[in-house]
């Protein structure tokens, strides 16, 4: 499971190094692609094949599950880190979340999120206040 922020940079290869704490979970292969909020997702290698069989039982039929998949999937790259920790974050996905050097890089459960650094702050000082009043259930059976 992932957790926590971390604020690695971009060098100018494109390139970060991964926190050691995902180091193992993601030895075997990454996929990135675009995640929701402008921010890039990053999948195991394994993870992503999970979501992948559950994302494709979709019907075709549904123009949303259609679309969905073709703009997650069309985004998505893989690679292997290399002995640094290091992945290229490809150039499409970089200016699709707006990524500068500096960066904020989540552990959120099953995947990672890379953010922008400013872009983080911001999105999450907008929703500090909302999450500190929820009051119904947002998650089923959690709260």
């Amino acid at each position: 499971m992932f957790l926590g922020t971390y604020a690695p940079r971009l060098d100018e290869k494109g390139r970060i190094i991964l926190p050691a704490k995902f180091a193992d979970e993601l030895a075997e292969g990454v996929v990135m692609t675009r995640g929701q909020e402008r921010c890039v997702y990053v999948f195991s290698a394994a993870e992503f094949g999970r979501m992948h069989e559950r994302i494709r039982q979709a019907p075709v039929t549904s123009r949303d599950a259609r679309n969905y998949l073709r703009v997650f999937l069309s985004g998505a790259h893989d690679e292997t880190p290399d002995k640094q920790r290091r992945v290229t974050i490809p150039p499409a996905l970089r200016a699709y979340a707006g990524l500068d050097r500096e960066l904020a890089v989540l552990g959120v459960g099953d995947r990672v999120e890379i953010w922008d650094a400013k872009a983080w702050e911001t999105y999450l000082a907008e929703q500090e206040d909302a999450f500190s009043e929820t009051s119904g259930e947002v998650v089923p059976g959690i709260l």
